[in-house]
């Protein structure tokens, strides 16, 4: 009867240093995917800033081409209204 009991205590106390040992690499497991999913998300935003920094940067050349435009056209209709100032007053 005694050596059952040490047996069973045995088998007791290898299966529960064997969970403890898996509760503390699962813990360890755990920390290693929050790391690389903080890391995959990081990646994405700084992906995501740049492609909205390249966006802004585009709509900016493009508001500057229209300002331009915008300049040439004020100058033409400046010299159209001398013109017909002048084609008036003849």
């Amino acid at each position: 009867m005694k050596k059952m009991m040490m047996a069973i205590m045995a088998v007791m106390c290898l299966t529960g240093f064997s969970s403890l040992s898996f509760a503390e690499d699962m813990g360890s497991m755990k920390g290693d995917m929050k790391g690389e999913m903080k890391s995959k998300m990081m990646g994405k935003q700084d992906d995501m800033k740049g492609e909205m920094k390249a966006k802004h940067d585009q709509m900016k050349g493009e508001m500057k081409d229209m300002k331009g435009e915008m300049k040439e056209m004020k100058g033409e209709m400046k010299d159209m209204k001398g013109e017909m100032k002048g084609a008036m007053g003849k």
